[in-house]
C-alpha cells in the first residue's frame, strides 16, 4: 500500500493494517500521534538488550524520523549550519543508505537554543521525499535520492525553521508566519510552483509562529487547519480560501500542531500563557464567538501538541505536567506532574501514550481515566525531536544518535 493511500484512509478513520511500519510525516497518518501498532517497547535503558541499535547522526537536526518502505529518513545541519542533508537509514539494521546535500547556505541564519537549522519533519509520499528549511529553502528529492526541485520561499522566520509541511492530492501546504506579513502557501508538488498564497488576518501583537498545517474532512469537505499568532484559520487546501477564523488576541510563537477529535478541533495559542482552545468546525467566516466550545489554560502546552484518544483529551505542558480532559466538555479528568521540561509531542502506541522530555526521560502511561504510570525510560543526550512508532519498535532521535528500541 502506498504512503499517500495509507495516509487518505487515516484520514477516514478506516482500518490501515498496513500503517504499522509507516510514519510518513510528523505525527505520523493522520498527523496526530496516533499509532495503530498492536506491539511496542516498554522499558529500556542505554545498556539494555532490546537497543536494538543505536547510530550517530552528524550535525544537529531536530525533524522527528519518518518511515516509509524498510526505511527511515530525517534532516540534519553540519556543525556550522550551512549543510542541510538528507539522510535514509535501513529500518532493520539502522545502516546508512543516503547522506544527500539538499541546500548549500553561503550565510546561516540565528537559531533559538531549542531549535536547529534542520527541525522540519519531511514528508513522504509514494517515491518522493519533500523537505522544509524555512527559508532557507524546500525541496522535492526522489526517494533514490535525485533532486526533483528546489525552491526558496521568502519570509523572515524568526528563531530558524520550526513547522513541517502537508502533503493534501497535489498540493504541498507550507506555513510561512514570520516576524511580517505572514501567510501560508500552496507549492505544486510535482514542480515547486507556487498554486496559491493567503495572507494571515491582520494581527497587532507579533506575528510569528511555527506551526504544522492539520488536515481534517467536516461533511465532505477537506479543511487545513494552520495556527498562527493571534488566531488560528482553516483554508480550502486546494485553493488557500480561508473557511474559518477563531482569534485569540496577543498569542503568538505558536508550535503545537493542532489535534481533531470529538468533533472538536483542538488549538493551542502559544505564547506567552497558552489557552487550549476546543473548536466546532462547522462555521464560515470569524466564528471566534460561535463556535468556541470551550476554553482552558489548565496544562496547556507551548511546545508539545495535543494528543485526542477516543474522546479524552492529553496535553503534556512544557514544564511537565499532563492532563486529561474530557474532549467533549473540557473538564479535567486527571492532572499529575511527570516532571522534566518537554518539547515533543505525546503519541499512542500498542494503547499506551509516551511522552519525551528535552532530558532524554519517555515516561509511559495507561490512556484511561485514572493516571497509571507504566514506566519511565531514560537515554542520554538532548531530546526534542518527536519519537516514530514502528510495530513492536519505537525509533527516538537525540543530539547525537537515532535509537531503534524493540520489545
Amino acid at each position: 500500500m502506498s504512503v499517500s493511500r495509507v495516509f487518505f484512509l487515516s484520514l477516514l478513520c478506516l482500518p490501515l493494517p498496513a500503517l504499522a511500519q509507516e510514519w510518513p510525516q510528523f505525527r505520523g497518518p493522520g498527523g496526530q500521534g496516533l499509532s495503530q501498532v498492536q506491539a511496542a517497547p516498554l522499558t529500556w535503558s542505554e545498556d539494555s538488550a532490546n537497543i536494538a541499535w543505536k547510530v550517530p547522526i552528524a550535525g544537529l537536526g531536530w525533524s522527528s524520523p519518518v518511515v516509509a518502505d524498510g526505511r527511515i529518513w530525517l534532516t540534519t545541519a553540519s556543525e556550522d549550519g550551512a549543510s542541510l542533508r538528507l539522510i535514509s537509514l535501513d529500518l532493520e539494521t539502522g545502516r546508512e543508505l543516503q547522506n544527500v546535500e539538499v541546500l548549500h547556505l553561503e550565510t546561516v541564519g540565528r537559531i533559538h537554543n531549542k531549535n536547529s537549522h534542520a527541525s522540519p519533519t519531511p514528508v513522504l509520499e509514494d517515491d518522493r521525499v519533500y523537505v522544509h528549511f524555512g527559508n532557507y529553502g524546500t525541496a522535492c528529492l526522489t526517494t533514490a535520492g535525485e533532486p526533483v526541485w528546489r525552491t526558496k520561499i521568502d519570509y523572515p522566520h524568526v528563531h530558524g525553521p520550526g513547522g513541517s509541511p502537508v502533503v493534501y492530492q497535489d498540493v504541498l501546504i507550507i506555513i510561512c508566519d514570520g516576524s511580517s506579513e505572514p501567510f501560508v502557501t500552496g507549492l505544486d508538488k510535482r514542480t515547486g510552483e507556487e498554486l496559491w498564497r493567503t495572507a494571515r488576518p491582520e494581527n497587532d501583537g507579533k506575528k510569528f509562529a511555527f506551526s504544522t498545517p492539520l488536515l481534517i474532512e467536516v461533511d465532505g469537505v477537506p479543511q487545513a487547519v494552520c495556527p498562527g499568532a493571534g488566531g488560528v484559520s482553516s483554508y480550502n487546501p486546494l485553493t488557500g480560501e480561508e473557511l474559518w477564523r477563531v482569534d485569540y488576541p496577543g498569542g503568538y510563537s505558536v508550535t503545537p500542531r493542532p489535534a481533531y477529535g470529538s468533533g472538536l478541533v483542538f488549538v493551542s495559542s502559544g505564547f506567552n500563557r497558552p489557552v487550549l482552545y476546543a473548536i466546532r468546525p462547522t462555521g464560515r467566516g470569524n466564528v471566534s464567538e460561535t463556535h468556541v466550545a470551550w476554553t482552558t489554560d489548565r496544562g496547556a502546552p507551548h511546545s508539545p501538541s495535543p494528543l485526542v484518544v477516543d474522546d479524552a483529551l492529553y496535553l503534556v505542558s512544557d514544564r511537565g505536567v499532563a492532563v486529561c480532559l474530557d474532549a467533549k466538555t473540557g473538564e479535567q479528568v486527571w492532572q499529575e506532574r511527570v516532571g522534566g521540561n518537554y518539547s515533543a509531542s505525546p503519541l499512542l502506541a500498542a494503547g499506551r501514550i509516551y511522552a519525551l522530555s528535552e532530558e532524554g526521560v519517555t515516561t509511559v502511561f495507561a490512556a484511561g481515566k485514572e493516571y497509571k504510570e507504566l514506566a519511565v525510560n531514560t537515554l542520554p543526550g538532548r531530546t526534542l525531536a518527536t519519537p516514530a512508532p514502528i510495530e513492536g519498535a519505537l525509533l527516538l532521535r537525540t543530539d547525537t544518535h537515532l535509537y531503534r528500541i524493540n520489545q
